[in-house]
């Protein structure tokens, strides 16, 4: 089964989120929102991302547990931790549908290297990040609406690696309209996400109609 979370973030108290300075942060925040996984070393996969609305800052999850409220609110402002099934809407999408879509992503592409694990290259430029998308979407099980959609935010934000080391992620927020093509392939898109480092507030899409 999976569940769907928020909770806003408590901007206002800057001693309370003094730690949320970097991705690694919220992943941890997102992690320890799940004790008995955590304890047990034992990680599902969880996407997540942050969302602005209204001037407030929002921590949204989807998972395949319920998070522990105390621990999602640690960060949070009290009392606004709210958690649903998911399963009843992803089983609602049907081919033909036409949602309107948000997806925070990683746009990147492995560059060959002879006799090597291809390296991840970052798309920097909108044109790029733009077709990062577009070249995914029929294997993502969507179409996009022609002239529909657009990316509304573009940064590199700070990922702090053990042992000290920082590095800058190219992170695209996209917004449109879509057209579901195939509703099996489209759930999976929405409960495991897009592209890479999912583990770090990236490949989170949501859609409503």
């Amino acid at each position: 089964m999976y569940y769907i979370s928020r909770v806003e973030i408590d901007t206002g108290n800057r001693r309370k989120i003094s730690e949320l300075t970097h991705l690694g942060a919220y992943h941890n925040w997102v992690e320890k929102s799940f004790p008995e996984e955590f304890a047990a070393g034992e990680r599902s996969r969880k996407l997540w991302r942050v969302d602005q609305l209204k001037g407030r800052s929002y921590l949204l999850i989807v998972s395949q547990g319920e998070p522990d409220m105390t621990q999602l609110e640690a960060y949070g402002v009290p009392g606004t931790g709210q958690c649903k099934t998911y399963d009843a809407f992803l089983q609602s999408l049907i081919h033909g549908q036409k949602m309107s879509f948000r997806l925070t992503a990683n746009p990147a592409r492995a560059a060959k290297q002879e006799a090597q694990r291809g390296k991840v290259c970052p798309h920097t430029t909108v044109e790029k990040q733009l077709e990062y998308l577009e070249k995914r979407a029929e294997r993502l099980g969507f179409s996009l609406v022609d002239y529909d959609y657009q990316i509304v935010q573009r940064d590199f934000p700070i990922l702090r690696k053990k042992g000290g080391k920082s590095i800058k992620l190219a992170r695209a927020i996209y917004e449109g309209s879509l057209i579901i093509e195939n509703a099996e392939i489209f759930r999976k898109t929405l409960t495991e996400g897009v592209g890479k480092e999912k583990a770090y507030g990236f490949g989170m899409m949501t859609v409503i109609q």
